[in-house]
């Protein structure tokens, strides 16, 4: 026998016993459940079973950016009236969250509730390794399981080629699934639908990537604006300005975003550890426990490079994510920034003695 909440209007769109038990003292009030599918203005549509309502954001709109309505939540709102309101949103599973481009370097939620992160990258321009490193850490980070989707995979000259990109991609990405689809003819669509089938997803990546182009694919129908690349660069304008929330056929939900320029990270310490998964076990076997693995002797990271078994890009990569990281989290912490500065000025002297000790130089 069906269980009330997967016999629910809302089920279609990830509603179960767990949404369904959180928000029993809402619905002791009145309040109608509903997800949000879209947020404009202070406006947000959310969708209630049948219907889709538009409503205001004004009682849920707090000074902190991370706690503000973002599409994928789940809100408790007016069963009538006019105007509506969302009067709160259920406690978040999983949220994708950017640090912003400001120089305040606030974070941004992209999306809530999100089951698996997306990211779409472009076949038709050279792959950006690092860019695809930094996206899983976000997504890591979030709670959700990566996908990586190489897009446009109809212009790569040949099956062989195509299997090395993908080798490519698979070796910066340990323990996240790699495909490569072309939504023009087809090809991987189907594999993609089936892994995303259950829960939701949120398709994220660059302008250009191709992901409204995929979203429509993955719906069955032109439900996003679709525009031209430029040739020059493979770069794309911003065809989707707001996140949608779209169910997909085969079952689950798909949240496609606009064009992400920069995607700063936000206290995802955890998610760059995981994307460098060998490096970290590396380092476990570093001589010193604070190994920078920039000079260390007895340094497991720098002999694995020697030896090949890990490249110099992977490892810039590495050091650059942590750093990043390390400071965005400092800024709120103003001991810890105090802390980082003078490490950084401790290992800039101990490289540069060491440098002149290489060369012989002493004093």
């Amino acid at each position: 026998m069906a269980s009330a909440a997967s016999a629910h209007p809302l089920s279609r769109y990830g509603w179960d016993e767990g949404w369904e038990a959180e928000f029993a003292g809402h619905a002791e009030r009145g309040l109608l459940p509903g997800r949000v599918v879209r947020v404009d203005r202070g406006q947000c549509d959310v969708v209630t079973g049948d219907d889709v309502v538009r409503a205001d954001t004004a009682f849920v709109t707090p000074h902190d950016p991370l706690r503000v309505v973002c599409t994928g939540d789940w809100v408790a709102v007016d069963a009538d009236g006019t105007p509506r309101y969302v009067r709160a949103y259920l406690p978040r599973r999983t949220a994708f969250v950017r640090s912003t481009s400001s120089k305040r370097s606030e974070g941004q939620i992209l999306a809530a509730n999100v089951d698996h992160a997306v990211v779409a990258l472009s076949l038709a321009a050279e792959l950006d390794l690092g860019r695809v490193e930094r996206f899983l850490a976000l997504a890591w980070e979030s709670g959700a399981q990566p996908v990586v989707v190489l897009t446009k995979a109809d212009l790569v000259p040949g099956p062989a080629v195509l299997a090395h990109l993908v080798q490519d991609v698979e070796r910066s990405a340990p323990g996240v699934p790699v495909l490569a689809v072309s939504a023009l003819d087809g090809d991987g669509v189907e594999e993609l639908a089936g892994l995303l089938g259950r829960g939701t997803s949120v398709l994220l990546g660059a302008s250009g990537a191709g992901k409204s182009t995929l979203a429509n694919a993955l719906v069955g129908e032109d439900v996003m604006d679709v525009q031209a690349t430029r040739d020059a660069d493979g770069k794309g304008r911003h065809t989707t300005t707001t996140r949608n929330l779209l169910p997909l056929p085969g079952g689950g939900v798909l949240i496609d975003t606009p064009g992400l320029r920069g995607v700063g990270l936000w206290d995802a310490g955890g998610g760059v550890g995981q994307v460098f998964s060998e490096i970290e076990e590396l380092a476990q076997r570093c001589r010193f426990h604070d190994c920078a693995h920039e000079f260390e002797p007895g340094c497991a990271v720098l002999a694995a490079v020697d030896t090949g078994d890990l490249t110099v890009r992977r490892l810039d990569s590495y050091r650059k994510l942590v750093r990043e990281n390390q400071w965005i989290v400092a800024k709120s912490d103003a001991r810890l920034r105090a802390d980082i500065r003078q490490d950084w000025k401790r290992k800039q002297a101990e490289g540069r003695a060491a440098w002149r000790a290489k060369r012989g130089e002493w004093g």
